[in-house]
């Protein structure tokens, strides 16, 4: 790289270095609070109410993949005529909420009657609203991120949490069962959208450009191709398991998900807010792409590791502490879906370098194998078990790696061996396993709090303490890129 290029690249590594502080510790405090949501409600609901919720996300999530048609990927895109740009997207997303919440409202019976729940029908009316409200806010969210100010984009996201879970909570207690989650996503939503348009000064002028909208819609086309994929691979267990099995299983199946999906797969989204943007502005220094990759790649498994390693070894104190005695069934379905999203994690940031240089129809080409694969192997691991389901997960995320990765050596010039030098975090992961693991076993006998407790901090020595023998300077440079200086280096060097 030139000089200006390094300079770029460093001052590109700050500011999204810090954005991921200041999205980590929205994400920290938003996640530690809807996981405290989640565990209060799995009190006084029962399966077949987050059953049935599920089933209408389900119908909702197969209709959002045209939410807003890639214009914000586009938007965050774009390094030119912005404005513009933003307009025609806010337009457009308004339209295409509009539709979507009325479609929703009419194809709501047709839902209810293929899953043979009625109370499909109600529910699944009621949150198509989202789609309306949430277009509002769209815009302004996306000009966010893509400024990398993620400061700011705390206050509409740690809101929304929060409204959400004080009424999904008081209706839950209240005895309103199924509508505590209907009317807390609703209202959290739309208090979202309002703290949007409070903090974002942009206003929409309802200008248009057909070049520019031509232009944003042939690549935004590309990526709701791929999101379209995504969605249909990823929620295709939530279907298949909605009709083959009963609403109370598939509860049981959503809430072995949540702490996965909560802990990991949102990082890797959130991680994604800030690194698109981030990779976009160095979309033509393909040397200054691939040394921001592989640092990625490292950052994500240290922070991934020990939290699905430590899902599998402590399923079971950490379901009976978080949701009660009656979800003992999604002990076996947490420990593989925590194996699965890490697995995920090791390929998930290479779609970003696509989008960043300008070609997400890789994505679309690489997904339509994949999307094949994963629906015959969910399809046959529904035929057994909801553990069939979620084994069929991760046997197809381990094929969907290697073809990512090995698309990516082509783009990137990546080696094998440079990709494995940054897989250090395994080795911190065994040395996790071996206080967790008879941790576990000689507290058998306690309470399962008490358990909890004492596999979580064995297992926190003994990855911290491997991390930071064979990963102290990777973690030093972490926090002093972000503004905090442990001073270890100066205190060895003396």
């Amino acid at each position: 790289m030139t000089a200006h290029e390094e300079n770029q690249y460093q001052d590109v590594k700050k500011k999204a270095a810090r954005g991921m502080g200041w999205t980590y510790l929205s994400f920290g405090l938003a996640k530690i609070l809807n996981l405290v949501t989640i565990s209060i409600l799995a009190r006084f609901l029962a399966p077949e109410h987050f059953g049935v919720v599920a089933l209408a996300t389900l119908t909702m999530d197969y209709l959002s993949v045209v939410n807003d048609l890639g214009l914000g990927a586009a938007l965050i895109q774009k390094r030119e005529r912005i404005q513009e740009s933003a307009n025609i997207a806010f337009i457009l997303n308004v339209v295409a909420g509009t539709i979507l919440t009325i479609a929703i409202f009419l194809i709501a019976p047709y839902a209810a009657l293929f899953f043979k729940e009625p109370q499909v029908t109600s529910v699944l009316q009621l949150l198509g609203l989202t789609f309306i409200i949430t277009s509002f806010g769209s815009v302004q969210n996306v000009l966010l991120q893509k400024e990398l100010n993620f400061r700011k984009k705390i206050i509409p996201e740690l809101g929304s949490t929060i409204v959400k879970a004080v009424i999904s909570i008081s209706l839950a207690v209240t005895g309103f069962g199924v509508w505590a989650l209907v009317f807390g996503q609703i209202i959290g939503v739309a208090f979202s959208s309002l703290l949007l348009w409070i903090i974002v000064p942009w206003r929409p002028s309802f200008s248009w450009d057909t070049t520019i909208a031509r232009d944003m819609f042939k690549y935004g086309l590309s990526i709701m191709g791929n999101n379209a994929m995504s969605i249909w691979e990823d929620s295709f267990d939530y279907f298949v398991i909605g009709l083959l099995y009963t609403p109370a299983a598939l509860g049981i199946y959503t809430l072995a998900y949540k702490l996965p999906q909560t802990l990991v797969l949102h990082i890797l989204w959130i991680m994604t807010a800030v690194l698109f943007p981030a990779f976009s502005s160095l979309q033509n220094q393909i040397d200054a792409l691939k040394k921001s990759f592989l640092l990625i790649l490292r950052y994500v498994e240290l922070l991934v590791t020990p939290l699905c390693l430590g899902m599998v070894i402590a399923a079971d104190p950490l379901i009976r502490v978080a949701f009660g005695e009656q979800w003992l069934d999604a002990i076996p379905i947490l420990r593989i879906l925590s194996l699965y999203v890490w697995v995920v994690s090791i390929g998930f940031h290479v779609g970003d370098i696509y989008k960043a240089i300008g070609r997400p129809d890789i994505l679309i080409k690489m997904s339509i194998p994949m999307f094949a694969l994963r629906i015959l192997l969910l399809w046959i691991g529904a035929q057994y078990s909801l553990v069939g389901v979620a084994l069929a997960h991760l046997t197809a995320s381990i094929v969907s790696d290697i073809l990512r990765y090995f698309v990516a050596k082509h783009f990137l010039k990546l080696t094998f061996i440079e990709v494995v030098r940054e897989l250090t975090a395994f080795v911190c992961g065994i040395g996790l396993a071996a206080f967790a693991v008879p941790a576990l076993y000689l507290t058998a006998g306690t309470s399962p709090l008490v358990q909890l407790i004492v596999v979580v901090c064995a297992g926190a020595v003994g990855y911290i303490g491997t991390a930071w023998f064979i990963e102290r300077s990777a973690i030093v440079t972490a926090f002093q890129t972000v503004g905090i200086n442990l001073n270890v280096q100066r205190a060895e060097s003396k």
